[in-house]
């Protein structure tokens, strides 16, 4: 500030030059407002250029308060700065709203700087002004576009987020719109300050998959999508995230996108394919849904070598059952059939009706000697079913064929083997379990015939 006094000096002593000096040349040619001001806040001097950026005629301002400048004269900011420095005799720079001659209101950037021609002689305020109206003007629009922009992202039935993944794949998020909290109850603040308030709540399984999935796009960069599922206070929720990769210049990754919510349309989905692959009476897979998912299960069986016991069962005597009592107690047989059968074997296990009366069974993780047992278990509780339908007592029992599912077999060829074995225990009188080890014992009970 030595260099303003040492200026302010030689502007009012008004000494000539042979060629006009920096100050002179600021104070003629500076793109604002430069006031000189009395210990009592009149003008007393102004620049060249004054009324181009005040808005006022020099002649109607010298002499008078400078805060006639301001929009608010009496209750305005320029009295306060005014004030602040004449008490403190220190510098103020802030933005003040003024008011020209025409009466516009314009935002001018001011810096009001106390100069003393001697210690405790009369003090002066040299007052720099520059017109941002523009800039506060754009500044305002851009706000309120902002505003608007978060109003429509926060009504959005999810959640915007751009992610980051450095050179070293640690993961960072760095936005998340409000969303974030209808989707697990987290502010986007807290995820973005430790994102493992989100990722720890994926279920294993799909964070594996959500890291191969980002790998790739970091990779090819290309879109990414991928159904999520959380363990959430509430319960269990599926989330869907869509995002589109770009590379910044230190490595890194970018991701701009949006989580959903799918929970509603993945439980319809499930309806949907039990519905698809449920037979309708009896609650157990359909056919198409047992080759399905019997694929599946051989091929994880395949990479640790392991084979899987298959068996097919058939009701006994079911046609005469039908013939004697009628299709409805038929079908009251068959659904309670086919629940003792679930109530015996274990979740995992495949369960399938492949045809009328005719059931299939996969079994899984077990080996051909330890499936004689589970099946035996099966075939007594279905001997102890006891139905009564319209005043009779309906008994019936079940044949079983167990064959073996080979690593690299065909389910079609096994379940030949198991149909071939059924025949088996039907020739052999029933209520038995047939396979490649020979029968299971005939129970002291069972009727030959």
């Amino acid at each position: 500030m030595e260099i303003v006094r040492r200026t302010w000096q030689r502007w009012r002593a008004g000494g000539e030059e042979s060629a006009p000096g920096l100050d002179a040349l600021l104070l003629a040619h500076y793109p604002g407002a430069v006031m000189l001001l009395d210990e009592q806040g009149v003008v007393l001097r102004v620049n060249p250029d004054f009324e181009r950026h005040a808005g006022h005629p020099p002649d109607q301002l010298l002499g008078r308060r400078a805060v006639t400048l301001d929009a608010d004269p009496l209750h305005g900011g320029f009295a306060l700065a005014l004030d602040h420095c004449f008490t403190t005799r220190q510098a103020w720079r802030g933005v003040l709203l003024c008011r020209r001659a025409d009466g516009a209101l314009r935002h001018q950037t001011t810096m009001i700087q106390p100069l003393e021609e001697r210690p405790g002689g009369p003090l002066r305020l040299l007052v720099i002004q520059y017109d941002v109206t523009g800039m506060r003007e754009r500044e305002l629009h851009d706000r309120q576009l902002l505003a608007r922009l978060e109003g429509t992202v926060s009504r959005l039935p999810g959640a915007v987020f751009r992610l980051r993944q450095d050179a070293a794949g640690h993961l960072e998020l760095l936005y998340a719109s409000e969303g974030l909290v209808a989707l697990i109850g987290q502010t986007p603040e807290r995820v973005m300050d430790d994102i493992e308030r989100l990722l720890g709540r994926v279920v294993a399984e799909d964070r594996r998959r959500l890291e191969v999935v980002l790998a790739q796009s970091a990779v090819s960069l290309e879109p990414c999508q991928l159904e999520l599922r959380l363990d959430l206070p509430s319960g269990q929720r599926w989330l869907e995230a869509r995002a589109r990769p770009q590379r910044r210049r230190d490595g890194s990754t970018l991701w701009d996108g949006l989580l959903v919510e799918i929970t509603e349309r993945k439980h319809e989905e499930f309806k949907v394919r039990r519905l698809v692959s449920t037979d309708m009476l009896t609650g157990a897979l359909n056919r198409r849904a047992f080759f399905e998912q019997g694929a599946a299960l051989q091929a994880r069986a395949q990479r640790h070598g392991e084979a899987l016991p298959l068996a097919m069962l058939d009701l006994d005597h079911f046609k005469a059952l039908n013939d004697t009592h009628g299709h409805a107690a038929g079908d009251l047989a068959l659904q309670a059939f086919a629940a003792t059968c679930r109530e015996c074997l274990r979740p995992y296990d495949l369960f399938a009706r492949i045809g009328g009366e005719e059931f299939a069974v996969l079994l899984v993780d077990i080996s051909l000697d330890e499936a004689w047992p589970i099946l035996e278990r099966l075939r007594r509780a279905v001997e102890e079913i006891v139905l009564e339908v319209e005043g009779a007592t309906i008994r019936f029992t079940v044949s079983l064929g167990l064959a073996i599912l080979l690593p690299n077999g065909s389910l079609e060829g096994a379940l030949g083997d198991a149909d071939r074995a059924l025949y088996r225990a039907k020739h052999e009188g029933r209520n038995r379990i047939c396979g490649p080890g020979g029968a299971s014992p005939l129970p002291r009970d069972a009727d030959p015939a």
